[in-house]
Order: structure tokens, then C-alpha cells, then sequence
């Protein structure tokens, strides 16, 4: 469960969440609550049928994604931590933001390759067809974007934390919190 190069050992399973839940929200909201298009709604040929079996699909794709990274973080989670190889052992737990922060980055990696590859590239469809349809394109690669970036800094330890918990400071309202 060794950190290589100071990446957590819960980075690449957290960001394959991430990845998983950024398509279910992409399905779930602009696919079936809104009904602003589905998968294939772009292409010529393709009736509501094949777009939904294309939506179902997709789905199932984004579920295995996040099954396969809580499997992976169980995995890594359930593995012994050996002392030299986790020097935060008598800190205690890991900070929530080394899970939540790649999870945002997957999330914003996620909307940034489907928005490149689905909606300019391939042209399967578009995130709002209409009159205004690239600027919704482009709202959805800047959103994605921005989880990208939000999940980097989220990632990065304040200093103010990181100085108290090295100094031993007590947190306003007792205790320590570790670093």
C-alpha cells in the first residue's frame, strides 16, 4: 500500500470513481431527467430504441467503472500498512481530500474526454443541440475543467494544516487534527 513518489495508494482507484460517477451524472441528469440528448442523438439511422440501448450501455459502462474502483480501494484498503512504506501510521487516518480530490479530477477528466472525443470529434451528440449547441460544448469541457482543477487543489495541503499538525497546535475548538 506504498505511496510511489508521494501519490496516495487511494489515487487511481478514487480517480476511477470519479471517472464512473461523472457518466452516471452525465446519463443520469442530461440523458434521462432533462432529456437534452442521448448518446447516439446526433447520428442519422439511429431511432429512440438504439439510443436507448446506446444510453444502457453507456450506463453500464460508468457503473462498472465505479464498482471497479470501490473494488480496487477495498483491495488497497484491506492490505497490511507496513511502517516504512506509510510513515502516517501513528497520525491516523488519511485527510477525506486524498479521496475526494481525485474523485473530482476523474469527474472533470471525464467531461473533458467526452466532451473532445463525443461531442467535437466523433459528433455523436451534443450536450444541447441548437442553436447555441457549442457554446454548451464548451460549458461542459470548462466544467470539467474546473472539477479538474478544484480536485488538484483540493488535493494539496493547506498550510496553515499542515503547519499546526507539524507543530503539534491544537484546532480551535480542541484537539489535533492530523496532517
Amino acid at each position: 500500500m506504498a505511496a510511489i513518489d508521494g501519490v496516495s495508494p487511494v489515487f487511481a482507484p478514487a480517480l476511477t470513481i470519479g471517472v464512473g460517477l461523472g457518466g452516471l451524472v452525465d446519463g443520469i441528469v442530461l440523458h434521462q431527467i432533462l432529456g437534452w440528448h442521448h448518446l447516439l442523438s446526433a447520428r442519422p439511422g439511429f431511432d429512440l430504441r438504439a439510443n436507448e440501448l446506446a444510453d444502457g450501455l453507456f450506463h453500464a459502462g460508468t457503473w462498472f467503472a465505479v464498482l471497479a474502483g470501490v473494488l480496487w480501494l477495498y483491495a488497497r484498503l484491506r492490505l497490511p500498512p507496513v511502517p516504512a512504506a506509510w510513515p502516517r501510521l501513528d497520525q491516523g487516518p488519511r485527510p477525506w481530500r486524498m479521496l475526494v480530490g481525485p474523485m473530482l479530477i476523474g469527474w472533470g477528466l471525464f467531461n473533458m474526454v467526452e466532451g473532445l472525443v463525443d461531442h467535437q470529434i466523433l459528433r455523436l451528440h451534443h450536450v444541447r443541440p441548437g442553436p447555441h449547441q457549442l457554446a454548451w460544448d464548451l460549458g461542459f469541457l470548462a466544467f470539467g475543467a474546473v472539477l479538474t482543477g478544484v480536485g488538484v487543489q483540493t488535493l494539496r495541503p493547506r498550510r496553515a494544516r499542515r503547519g499546526m499538525a507539524a507543530a503539534g497546535t491544537p484546532r480551535p475548538g480542541g484537539g489535533h487534527r492530523p496532517g
